[in-house]
């Protein structure tokens, strides 16, 4: 069974339905201590960094999370739930995140692209061997809805990559049991729910 944290920033509802029509059992929950009984966790998140930070911190899921990671268990960030994973966040002042993958959330500038980025977009896969798009074709479209991206210090961390705002950004972090995604796979069709799938079944 799937943990599914309820930190008050989630697209919960979507991402629970997406884990019922595959057939996997999911729990959304607001209480950490019920973390440690499940072996994947998943983080959604929509909105701003810094209100969300503060809320995971307030529910004692930052603790919770670090602790799942070091008993060598698998965890998911979607969207601001990728975000929140890095060390720090430009948005709207500086915030520090959870620090589970060391690197900086930064705002798109562009002059040519509006921005949110909001609608499909491809994703290049980086990896042959990766287990979140496990059965997925290079170049798969998925939902984007976001105005910052993640910029990881370790470049063996990112799983893929989109071209928006004249650069090509991580959309998919995947090291040692820790997958993220800033597209919304409840949202993206038959390759998001792959990408759910896969997580479960890892």
């Amino acid at each position: 069974m799937i943990f599914i944290a309820d930190y008050g920033a989630g697209n919960l509802r979507s991402v629970h339905k997406a884990f019922d029509y595959l057939g996997i059992e999911a729990v959304v929950s607001d209480k950490a201590s019920e973390m440690s009984r499940h072996e994947k966790v998943l983080i959604p998140g929509v909105g701003a960094f810094g209100p969300a930070m503060e809320a995971f911190r307030k529910q004692g899921f930052d603790n919770a999370i670090k602790e799942h990671i070091d008993k060598g268990r698998s965890v998911l960030g979607i969207c601001l739930g990728m975000q929140l994973f890095l060390s720090e966040s430009e948005e709207m002042g500086q915030h520090e995140g959870l620090g589970i993958v060391p690197g900086k959330v930064l705002r798109f500038r562009s002059s040519e692209d509006k921005i949110p980025q909001i609608g499909w977009n491809s994703a290049d896969l980086c990896r042959k061997d990766s287990i979140l798009f496990r059965g997925i074709p290079d170049k798969s479209w998925f939902y984007f809805v976001h105005s910052y991206y993640c910029s990881p210090d370790d470049p063996e961390s990112v799983a893929a990559t989109t071209f928006f705002a004249g650069k090509n950004f991580c959309s998919a972090i995947e090291k040692n049991g820790i997958f993220a995604v800033q597209f919304h796979p409840e949202k993206s069709s038959e390759a998001g729910l792959q990408v759910l799938k896969n997580f479960a079944d890892f």
